[in-house]
């Protein structure tokens, strides 16, 4: 997929055999890269990964018939312009590291349990606004051992900008993920109890993300929340490796705080933000108190790197959810129309406790929570699930439909309290919507990914326009 957008390729032949230690066939020039031969567009290179469960190298032709003008491989040689390495995956990471080496901007890094990716976007929308087409950021969820090196292969090298998400499930992933990005900004969103399975603790949790700034560059910046619990645990270990913390957060102390939010026309919020040399008013149109916290963060990063509090404002004022996490669209329902919030992606308490609590806020008939299994949690997982009943008659709804066997205990909790079924997958939870959804409904779809409530999303969504 092309990600090159400046003038000349994004990497020749010889520069990609100079970076992995491989041998060219002939010197060719690419515009894009990817390690997927469905995504693979005209001018890219492909690169045959061997993963668990296939080989990259079965793939080879469909890649050159998609248009590939390159291809990295280890099996073998074949007779159209390729680079030929020892380990596609160890040379994937070469590439990340060649790029990063040669890249002379601000980059960024961000982590944290929620709001990595919409943070991640904001960035990108509000740099890419104020140096429109030199910032760079890592696509999709490209957060782990493989996305990461593909992100930063991806990076243009004249970028002014770049911003790349990393993600973890377990302690020391971070930090080998860091050390390829090396951030002169280093951003922790939250800590939430997702992947407690593998942690045991939230603390732990915490010290895991905190991984993230044993990378930074020298004079480097942490960026941590302050709200959070573990505000001292981050500022600590940040400490060993920033010059300097900033944090930000709503409470009095905060570096960057919201002094001021109330609800905007288009269901965003006004903030009134106070940085260290500047306030400033602007609006975040995608709704919820979540929402307000990733813009803070996102105006102290973008102060740090000089880039433009204005142009960032703006940019926070245009951008709405994305999908699986905040969309909201209109839908047929009945008679009439229902709002759609699509938070299928992923889940944890904290972002579901969040959407529910926006949930609360909307005007409409009746609100109807469709929640999916949170999945990663371990011997918590009865006690977590449980207790989102509090979250769920705070948010005042009228009607849940609860997915995936973990729900027992939640089901058990609100029995009698609030009318809802229970229902084993996605597929039964799509047939119960559609028959009771009324006009004026406002629908949250939230669970972790691999309960494939993207489908509930998806069916509801089926001829709207």
């Amino acid at each position: 997929m092309s990600m090159n957008g400046a003038a000349g390729p994004l990497w020749t032949g010889q520069e990609i055999a100079r970076a992995c230690g491989g041998v060219a066939s002939a010197d060719f020039a690419i515009s894009g890269v990817a390690f997927d031969s469905r995504e693979v567009g005209p001018s890219d290179l492909f690169i045959a990964l061997k993963g668990e469960s296939t080989d990259g190298h079965k793939f080879i032709d469909k890649a050159y018939d998609a248009g590939a003008a390159g291809v990295l491989l280890s099996a073998r040689t074949i007779d159209r312009a390729h680079v030929l390495v020892k380990d596609t995956t160890a040379a994937l990471e070469d590439m990340g590291r060649s790029s990063r080496a040669r890249m002379s901007g601000k980059v960024i890094g961000v982590t944290g349990s929620v709001g990595k990716t919409s943070t991640k976007e904001a960035l990108f929308a509000a740099l890419d606004r104020f140096r429109p087409g030199r910032a760079h950021r890592s696509l999709k969820s490209y957060n782990n051992h493989v996305g990461v090196p593909l992100s930063l292969a991806r990076m243009p090298r004249d970028t002014l900008f770049g911003i790349f998400e990393m993600g973890m499930n377990h302690a020391g992933e971070l930090s080998a993920l860091t050390r390829q990005v090396r951030p002169h900004v280093a951003v922790v969103t939250a800590i939430a109890p997702a992947h407690i399975e593998f942690f045991g603790s939230e603390e732990a949790i915490a010290r895991a993300k905190a991984e993230i700034f044993e990378g930074l560059e020298p004079g480097g910046v942490a960026v941590i929340p302050y709200d959070s619990p573990y505000r001292d645990l981050l500022r600590d270990v940040a400490e060993k490796y920033a010059a300097q913390v900033i944090t930000f957060g709503l409470g009095e102390g905060a570096d960057v705080r919201g002094v001021e939010a109330v609800p905007a026309r288009n269901c965003g919020t006004m903030v009134c933000a106070r940085l260290p040399d500047v306030e400033l008013c602007y609006t975040v149109a995608s709704p919820g108190d979540h929402n307000v916290l990733n813009s803070l963060a996102v105006l102290a990063v973008v102060n740090t790197v000089g880039g433009d509090l204005a142009a960032a404002g703006l940019a926070l004022a245009e951008m709405e959810g994305l999908p699986g996490r905040g969309l909201r669209s209109t839908i047929s329902a009945g008679e009439g129309k229902a709002l759609l919030i699509d938070e299928s992606y992923n889940a944890n308490p904290l972002s579901i406790s969040a959407t529910l609590k926006q949930l609360g806020r909307e005007n409409a008939a009746r609100r109807v929570a469709v929640l999916g299994a949170m999945k990663e949690l371990g011997s918590s997982s009865e006690a977590l699930h449980a207790g989102l009943a509090e979250p769920i008659e705070q948010a005042h709804v009228d009607f849940a439909i609860l997915v995936g066997d973990e729900m027992a205990p939640l089901a058990d909790r609100l029995a009698g309290k609030v009318a809802l079924e229970h229902v084993a997958d996605a597929g039964a939870a799509t047939r119960i919507l559609k028959e009771r959804i009324q006009a004026d409904d406002a629908i949250l779809v939230k669970g972790s990914n691999s309960v494939g409530l993207s489908r509930v999303v998806a069916a509801l969504s089926a001829g709207e326009k």
